[in-house]
């Protein structure tokens, strides 16, 4: 029995210290990974796509109506406000301290290695070309279905409103 549970106790911390012995991913190899990746691509894609958001909410605000000269002013600073911000806080400069902390917290040395062998692939190269596209339509088509699903939750909150005022006696 007890030589048992001397052996699980071997077992385990032999298991648990090779991950603990794995080698941490260097910054070098982190940093060729998000060039790989095309990384700062990908961030300033997100920055014109936060930017646009931003203008078309502007313009959502109106709806619908024609702005004044003093509202049309005042629209175009915001917009200008807002877009100097993401442009800020979503810059290079600023968001790649914490991908190369994330990225060598998470990630061993043989995995970022791993991954840039891929990547470097004609298959990898394609996954990276072709993934914000990918994501852009699963974001369309989830917003679609978010609409939809949208419609029929306000169909049964407006069917459990009915049916509690039923249930109280009141019309």
């Amino acid at each position: 029995m007890h030589s048992s549970i001397r052996n699980l106790l071997l077992l385990v911390l032999l298991l648990g210290g090779s991950a603990a012995l794995a080698e941490p991913a260097s910054e070098a190899s982190v940093r060729r990974l998000l060039e790989v990746t095309q990384a700062r691509a990908l961030l300033q894609q997100v920055q014109q796509q936060a930017q646009g958001m931003m203008q078309g909410l502007a313009q959502q605000s109106l709806r619908g109506k024609s702005p004044t000269p003093a509202q049309e002013a005042a629209i175009t600073r915001m917009t200008a406000r807002m877009v100097a911000l993401i442009q800020e806080q979503l810059s290079w400069e600023r968001q790649e301290p914490m991908y190369m902390r994330l990225y060598t917290q998470t990630f061993s040395e043989d995995e970022v290695a791993g991954m840039l062998a891929f990547y470097e692939t004609p298959a990898g190269r394609a996954t990276i070309e072709k993934m914000p596209l990918v994501l852009r339509q699963i974001s369309q088509e989830s917003q679609r279905s978010m609409a939809e699903m949208g419609a029929q939750l306000k169909a049964i909150q407006r069917d459990f409103v009915a049916e509690m005022q039923a249930a109280s006696g009141k019309p």
